[in-house]
C-alpha cells in the first residue's frame, strides 16, 4: 500500500469525509528545492503547503504552483503570508501554531489548534524525521492518544500525521483515526 493510499483510507474514515485533502506535501527550500515535479504527481484533490520562506523566488514560486494547483485540482496553501496567498488566489494560508492548519508539536499545541478554530491540525514529527533531527518524536502510541484528545475536544477534530510518514511507516497509524497525512519526501516523487 502506498503513502497516499494509507493517507486516503484515513481520510475516508474521518467524519469530515472527503472535504479535507487526504495528503499535503509540504515544500521544503533544502529538501525539495524545485517542488513543481512532486506537484505535478500529486493526485487529484491532494493539498500543497509552501514553505520556501526564505526563497528570493518564492513570489514566482506561488504563482507557478498556483497555476499547476489549479489546473491539476490540487489545494494550495500560502505559508505564513495571507497577503500571497490573496495575490495568487490559492485556496487558503497555513499559519504555523494557528488558523486554518496549524502545526502541533504537543499535547497542548493540538488542543490550542482545536480551541483557536484551527480547521485542521498537523501533528509531528510522529517518527524520527530529517527535518527535525534532534527533536523526539511521539512515537505511534502517543500520537494515536494525541488524535484522540483533540477528537474528544471536538468531535472529530482533523489530525494530519507529519514526521517519517512513507509508504511503510504509514500503515503503523491506520487505526489511529488521523484524517491523513503531511510529509516532504515521502510524496517528493523524483
Amino acid at each position: 500500500m502506498t503513502l497516499t493510499e494509507v493517507a486516503t483510507r484515513l481520510n475516508s474514515r474521518h467524519p469530515t469525509g472527503n472535504s479535507l485533502p487526504a495528503i499535503f506535501l509540504m515544500t521544503d527550500a533544502d529538501r525539495l528545492p524545485d517542488p513543481r515535479p512532486a506537484v505535478a504527481a500529486l493526485p487529484r484533490g491532494a493539498g500543497v503547503i509552501l514553505r520556501h520562506y526564505n526563497d528570493p523566488n518564492r513570489p514566482d514560486l506561488a504563482l507557478e504552483l498556483a497555476s499547476l494547483c489549479r489546473h491539476r485540482g490540487l489545494h494550495l496553501l500560502i505559508a505564513g503570508d495571507g497577503r500571497m496567498a490573496i495575490r495568487v488566489a490559492a485556496h487558503g494560508v497555513h499559519f504555523p501554531e494557528w488558523l486554518i492548519t496549524a502545526a502541533a508539536h504537543s499535547r497542548r499545541s493540538l488542543i490550542s489548534a482545536v480551541h483557536n478554530g484551527a480547521g485542521a491540525a498537523i501533528l509531528g514529527p510522529v517518527l524520527s524525521t530529517e527535518s527535525h533531527p534532534g527533536s523526539k518524536p511521539l512515537g505511534v502510541v502517543r500520537f494515536a492518544a494525541l488524535v484522540m484528545a483533540a477528537q474528544r475536544a471536538q468531535c472529530g477534530y482533523p489530525v494530519y500525521a507529519l514526521g517519517g510518514m512513507n509508504s511503510e511507516t504509514a500503515r503503523r497509524i491506520s487505526n489511529s483515526r488521523a484524517v491523513g497525512i503531511a510529509g516532504i519526501s515521502g510524496f517528493a516523487y523524483t
